[in-house]
């Protein structure tokens, strides 16, 4: 386990071993390189926020039998791989800091078997978030375009073996990850893999935001009010799906574009110069799932109202 702070090893490996299995010359950035450091108490803080948000989503889903809903079923898989995001850089982290003190003490091949545990967790927890994503995506597109048929084209059965088949999917690519991260094709994959995710959020939430502001515009017509009920649901709409998709690209890019630099120009001195601002990467990354609750579950009213119960203990 990286010991040099929190660079996560997935994550440290990548980092170091897959950049210099590819030739990455990391005295060539210049002075003029900024580096950005990200405290350990920053990674801490944040991963523990997004523990206690994401744990409050996932007992309100399970608690409320009316949010036993498919829609609910994949907020709540989003939440959950958001908390395993948390849970294993939050871990990692105490155990770098506990192995720097000299609190810990460990011998090299625990702390190797550990450090693997936790990679293939980390990667597995952000190949489901981005499916889970995706699928909200794809869940709420049918529910607008196909409202009549919703219910019976999103059934839980179907659901259930989305939700299956997507873990399986992330447990197995993030095995295979950590097996051969040095090579390129892995890389390039993930890469591939985060460009479709945001390709498909983009096309099919404008694709929503369009239908809406026609919607807003034949709801105008009728009360004879065009111009101002069109232009302010379609301004609202343009600042929501803004947001949304601004999120989603500001807080994984970083990382993507980190993997993608390490393929293309391993020893080029800007490229290495962007290789020192990881740490700042993967605290987008952990960013990323505490927003998540904030946009795609506390939003709902009901779940709202759950959670207000669950605080106050009113069960």
């Amino acid at each position: 386990m990286d010991t040099q702070g929190p660079q996560k090893s997935l994550l440290g490996s990548l980092n170091s071993n897959a950049t210099s299995h590819l030739g990455l010359a990391t005295n060539q950035s210049g002075p003029w390189c900024l580096h950005v450091s990200i405290p350990d108490g920053l990674f801490l803080s944040l991963g523990l926020v997004s523990l206690v948000e994401n744990v409050l989503v996932v007992i309100a889903i399970t608690k409320n039998r009316n949010l036993h809903s498919p829609m609910y079923y994949f907020i709540c898989c989003l939440a959950l791989s958001d908390l395993m995001v948390s849970v294993s850089i939050v871990l990692e982290t105490t155990i770098i800091l506990l192995l720097e003190a000299g609190v810990l003490v460990a011998r090299v091949a625990l702390v190797q078997q550990l450090d693997n545990l936790i990679d293939v967790l980390i990667c597995g927890s952000m190949v489901s978030s981005l499916c889970f994503l995706g699928v909200i995506a794809i869940d709420r597109y049918i529910s607008i375009f196909y409202a009549l048929r919703y219910h019976s084209i999103v059934t839980l059965p179907r659901a259930r073996r989305a939700v299956v088949g997507i873990w399986m999917v992330s447990i197995i690519s993030s095995t295979l990850f950590i097996t051969y991260y040095k090579h390129t094709a892995v890389l390039l994959c993930l890469v591939s893999f985060f460009l479709a995710m945001l390709a498909l959020m983009a096309i099919l939430y404008a694709h929503m935001f369009t239908r809406a502001c026609q919607h807003a515009q034949g709801i105008a017509q009728l009360h004879k009010r065009r111009r101002s009920i069109r232009q302010g649901f379609c301004l609202k709409g343009a600042a929501t799906l803004t947001i949304l998709l601004g999120i989603f690209f500001l807080c994984w890019g970083p990382f993507f574009l980190h993997l993608l630099l390490i393929v293309l120009c391993p020893q080029h001195p800007t490229c290495s110069c962007i290789f020192k601002s990881f740490n700042l990467f993967l605290l987008l990354i952990i960013l990323s799932s505490t927003v998540d609750p904030l946009i795609y579950a506390f939003r709902s009213q009901e779940l709202r109202m759950t959670l207000k119960e669950v605080l106050l203990c009113s069960w």
